[in-house]
C-alpha cells in the first residue's frame, strides 16, 4: 500500500510537536510588514504586537502562491517517493490560497485537494483526526480516507473572540462586522465560522475572564463536541489565570484530552493579541 502524506497551510496553527509527530507537512503562508514578506511561522507573534504599538497599523497578509505549492508538492514527492498526498486547506471563503493549491495541482498525479472551510483551531482538528485515523489504520485506502475527512468539514465548529478589535476590524476579514456599528470597540464579538467564512454571530461585554467562561460554556451547550479531544486557542497575551479556568471547565465537561493551541503570526494579525477560542469535532 502507498503511503498517504497529509498536509496543510500554517493557518492551521498546528503545534509543532503534533505536525512533527505525524509528519503532517505544512506550508507556510505569509505577513507583510514594513514592506518586507515574512513567512509565517518565521516572524515572532510579539513582532506584530509591537509594529502595531510604534505604528497603529497592522500588517498584511497573503496566501501561499501557486509556485510555492507547486515547490511544496514537489518536495512532498521527493522526501516520499510514489505517496500519495491529501492536502487539507484553509478556507477558500477567506483566502485565495485553496484556489492556488487547486491550480497548483492541476499537474500533479495522487493529490487530493479538501477545503476545510475552516482555519486556526478548526483546521487543525480535521487535520488533526485525519491524522489519528491514518495512525489507527495505516493500511487505509485513500479514497475511504478522503471520505472520512470531507464528513468531518461540517462537523469542525471553531468559535473565538479575539484580543483586539482594532487589529479585528483593521484586517476586515469578517463578513458582517459592520452590524456591530458604533459599539464596536465596547463589546468583543464571537467569530464563528459559517459555511467557510468568518462571521461575527454573538457579543459579549466585560472582561476577558468572563467573556471566555460565557463563551465556552455557550459553545459546549450549543454543540454536541466529541468528547475525545478539544482545542483551545490563544494569541499572546492571554492571562494564564484565563487558561487555567479554561482548563477546568474542559476537564467539568468530560473532555479526555485539551490542547492548547498558540495563534501563529497569520491568525494574530487579525485577532490581535489576548483572543480565545476554542474547537472541536461534533459527534
Amino acid at each position: 500500500m502507498r503511503k498517504i502524506i497529509l498536509s496543510t497551510e500554517s493557518g492551521a496553527d498546528l503545534p509543532e510537536d503534533l505536525a512533527v509527530k505525524y509528519a503532517i507537512q505544512v506550508v507556510p503562508m505569509h505577513v507583510i510588514m514594513d514592506d518586507q514578506d515574512y513567512l509565517d511561522g518565521s516572524l515572532p507573534v510579539m513582532d506584530i504586537y509591537d509594529y502595531y504599538d510604534r505604528t497603529k497599523k497592522i500588517p498584511s497578509t497573503t496566501a501561499t502562491n501557486v509556485h510555492e505549492y507547486e515547490q511544496f508538492f514537489a518536495k512532498i514527492k521527493a522526501d516520499f517517493p510514489d505517496c500519495i498526498i491529501i492536502h487539507i486547506g484553509y478556507t477558500s471563503q477567506a483566502s485565495s490560497s485553496f484556489q492556488n493549491a487547486v491550480i497548483a495541482a492541476e499537474e500533479m498525479d495522487d493529490l487530493i485537494l479538501i477545503d476545510a472551510l475552516n482555519v486556526t483551531g478548526g483546521l487543525a482538528a480535521i487535520v488533526m483526526n485525519a491524522a489519528r485515523l491514518l495512525e489507527k489504520e495505516p493500511m487505509i485506502e485513500p479514497t475511504r480516507l478522503v471520505e472520512q475527512i470531507e464528513a468531518m468539514v461540517p462537523k469542525s465548529r471553531l468559535a473565538f473572540v479575539p484580543g483586539s478589535l482594532e487589529f479585528l476590524r483593521a484586517g476586515g476579514r469578517v463578513s458582517n462586522l459592520a452590524y456591530l456599528g458604533g459599539a464596536l470597540l465596547k463589546i468583543k464579538p464571537c467569530i464563528e465560522l459559517i459555511q467557510g467564512k468568518l462571521v461575527s454571530t454573538k457579543k459579549y461585554r466585560g472582561k476577558i475572564d468572563g467573556v471566555a467562561e460565557k463563551l465556552m460554556r455557550e459553545y459546549l451547550a450549543q454543540y454536541d463536541i466529541d468528547r475525545e479531544q478539544l482545542y483551545l486557542i490563544y494569541s499572546i497575551g492571554l492571562d494564564k489565570a484565563v487558561m487555567q479556568r479554561m482548563d477546568q471547565i474542559a476537564e467539568e465537561n468530560g473532555f479526555k484530552h485539551v490542547k492548547w493551541i498558540q495563534a501563529g503570526a497569520m491568525i494574530s494579525t487579525h485577532a490581535g493579541p489576548g483572543g480565545f477560542g476554542i474547537a472541536g469535532l461534533e459527534v
